[in-house]
C-alpha cells in the first residue's frame, strides 16, 4: 500500500444553513467519520446549493485535499444542483460507489433513497462524493464510504490492489 494523503473536506449544499435559518446537523456526522478513519479535516464549508457548491469543492481541490464529501443538493427539488455542480469537476465517475449509497438508503427502509442523484468519482488525486442532505441519507452513505473509501484513496494514489492470496499480500 502506498501513504496516500490523508487530508479531507467536507462541503454542505443547504441554502436554509448557509442563510441561519438553522443549524447544519449533517457535517459534524461526517467530519467525525473522516476523523475517525484517520483523516485530517476541519469545519464543513456551509453554502447554498449550485455554483457555491462548486466553487467549495474547487477550493477544496485546490487545497490539495484527498478527500471531498458533500452533503445536501442531491434530491429532486428545483434547488437541488449538487450533482450539476460537481460533475463538470470529475476526471472519472464511480457509479458504483453512488448506486451503492442508494441502495443502502432503500435497503434500510427508505424506497425515496433511489430519488438521490448524487454523484462519486475522482477529480485530479481526490475522490469526490455527494451524499443526500439528510442524517439518515448521510448514515447510509457514510457506512458504504467505511468499508471502500480507504482503498479508493489509495488507488488513487497509485497503490496496488492488495492479494490475500500471494505471500506478503502483494500483487
Amino acid at each position: 500500500m502506498t501513504t496516500p494523503n490523508r487530508r479531507a473536506a467536507v462541503v454542505v449544499a443547504s441554502n436554509r444553513a448557509s442563510a441561519g435559518v438553522y443549524q447544519d446537523t449533517t457535517g459534524p456526522l461526517i467530519v467525525e467519520a473522516l476523523r475517525g478513519w484517520g483523516f485530517d479535516v476541519g469545519e464543513p464549508a456551509v453554502v447554498g446549493d449550485g455554483p457555491p457548491v462548486a466553487e467549495a469543492i474547487s477550493a477544496a481541490l485546490a487545497e490539495g485535499v484527498a478527500v471531498v464529501v458533500s452533503t445536501g443538493g442531491t434530491g429532486i427539488n428545483p434547488t437541488d444542483r449538487t450533482p450539476e455542480a460537481t460533475r463538470p469537476l470529475l476526471d472519472r465517475e464511480l457509479p458504483g460507489v453512488a448506486e451503492a449509497i442508494r441502495a443502502r438508503g432503500v435497503a434500510n427502509g427508505v424506497p425515496t433513497a433511489m430519488l438521490s442523484r448524487g454523484l462519486a468519482g475522482v477529480a485530479g488525486s481526490a475522490v469526490v462524493v455527494n451524499l443526500p442532505g439528510s442524517r439518515g441519507g448521510v448514515k447510509d452513505g457514510l457506512a458504504v464510504l467505511a468499508v471502500v473509501l480507504p482503498h479508493a484513496v489509495d488507488q488513487v494514489a497509485g497503490g496496488d490492489h492488495v492479494r490475500d492470496d500471494l505471500p506478503g499480500g502483494s500483487a
